[in-house]
């Protein structure tokens, strides 16, 4: 149960995180019946604790229309601050749960899919030889996706990459690593840049390129660098996932720019070639809320990978 009680004024507010449960359900779902079917209660039972706390609050939370379920202003407004309420309690539980020893508990991680690639497996795996209890939750998901899920509590951790679609105060940031990107073609295709040892972000002109899709932090960076240069890249193919384009390449669709650490990763079939100077760089940084700790599990982990 919460108890919210003002300092200014005579007033408390009692309500249930099994109302807060509820309304996110139904806010969600836009039902009723399907709300109650996913918390696991009876449809009526459901339908009496929301419109106890609507008299607890003194605020109609929904719009109640025939097959048609909306938020009021006040549902709009209650409902950030219940998924908060929901996830810091999940949280803390979990927290409290943790033996000493870390045997047990879990760390929910977001990363781009890029870095889930690249950076992430030789940590996680030490990470899991060493604590063999901890539950690894991974999300992957752009920066801007992510950042969102972290100031909603749904990640402990994030790993994105910087300067973040939209700063936010809210979360802390620190700095991983800076990584240089390069050009992956075809051994089969002719060398990219004219058959120089580097190539020029001006000679991906007359090139084609395999695109990632939209939100993925690589194709701004790299359709940005483009329009810098004062043209709009050509594309073979677009839309895909890392494992798709490097794929694509292989097969000679045409060139994608990536990380150095996946093109090293990604082994034969690909020619690297680096690009010339100043060059594209990405800075990959770990992200937290600032306003809540994370959970032991995860700051162990944010340890590891600062420490790597």
């Amino acid at each position: 149960m919460v108890r919210f009680v003002s300092i200014a004024k005579p007033y408390a507010c009692t309500m249930q995180f099994q109302q807060l449960q509820y309304f996110v359900a139904v806010a969600e779902t836009r039902h009723f019946t399907r709300a109650a079917d996913l918390v696991h209660v009876a449809q009526p039972s459901l339908s009496q604790q929301i419109k106890a706390l609507e008299r607890e609050l003194g605020a109609d939370l929904f719009l109640r229309a025939r097959g048609n379920i909306t938020l009021t202003d006040a549902g709009e407004s209650l409902l950030p601050l219940a998924r908060r309420i929901l996830a810091d309690a999940d949280t803390a539980r979990y927290e409290v749960q943790e033996l000493a020893q870390l045997r047990r508990g879990r760390v929910r991680l977001g990363a781009t899919p890029s870095v889930c690639t690249g950076l992430l497996p030789d940590v996680l795996r030490a990470f899991h030889d060493r604590y063999p209890g901890i539950q690894l939750l991974i999300e992957e998901g752009g920066s801007h996706d992510l950042v969102r899920e972290l100031a909603r509590g749904a990640l402990d951790l994030a790993l994105v990459v910087l300067p973040l679609p939209t700063p936010s105060p809210a979360l802390t940031t620190v700095e991983l690593l800076r990584e240089d990107l390069v050009v992956v073609s075809s051994p089969d295709a002719p060398r990219p840049g004219g058959g120089r040892r580097t190539v020029r972000i001006a000679d991906l002109e007359s090139e084609r390129l395999v695109m990632f899709r939209h939100g993925y932090d690589l194709r701004e960076l790299t359709v940005a660098a483009c329009r810098a240069e004062g043209f709009e890249p050509d594309f073979a193919v677009e839309g895909g996932e890392m494992d798709a384009v490097l794929g694509f390449v292989r097969a000679g669709l045409g060139v994608a720019v990536v990380p150095r650490m996946i093109a090293t990763r990604s082994g034969r079939g690909l020619r690297v070639t680096p690009l010339a100077r100043p060059g594209l760089y990405r800075t990959i940084a770990l992200a937290h809320r600032s306003d809540v700790a994370p959970p032991r599990a995860a700051r162990e982990l944010q340890r590891m990978l600062l420490e790597r």
